[in-house]
């Protein structure tokens, strides 16, 4: 057991500096450095579509909040009135111009009577 215990601490102190070999100047590891050449890159691809996301939102910016402004009541009262989302369909435009949105039908009006169909005389039940 002593010699498992001295070769392994050998095998650590041997293996120490081929670990510090792997990190450059700036003691960051090969790991660390692969990871911020990927992020740099990702930043500068980004950063053109980036630019033109900024561009848009300061151009409807000023439209958007007066929109929120207006119609911000009218979602709060219809938000208020409609508990739960899921029993709707989506939203529909009319050829008119007018959205309507659609209730689902319930699903106890679609299920089935609690003890089913009796069979009819003559028939029998499988």
């Amino acid at each position: 057991m002593a010699r498992v215990s001295a070769l392994l601490c050998a095998l650590a102190l041997s293996l120490s500096p081929a670990m510090g070999a792997a990190q450059d100047e700036q003691g960051k590891s090969l790991m660390e450095r692969g990871a911020e050449m990927f992020l740099d890159g990702l930043r500068q691809e980004m950063e053109p579509k980036f630019e033109e996301l900024l561009g848009m939102a300061e151009k409807f910016g000023p439209a958007m909040s007066s929109f929120i402004e207006e119609m911000g009541p009218a979602f709060m009262e219809l938000a208020d009135q409609v508990r739960d989302w899921s029993r709707y369909h989506p939203p529909e435009m009319l050829p008119n111009g007018d959205i309507i949105i659609r209730r689902k039908p319930d699903p106890e009006d679609d299920a089935a009577p609690p003890g089913g169909a009796e069979p009819a005389p003559g028939e029998t039940e499988i």
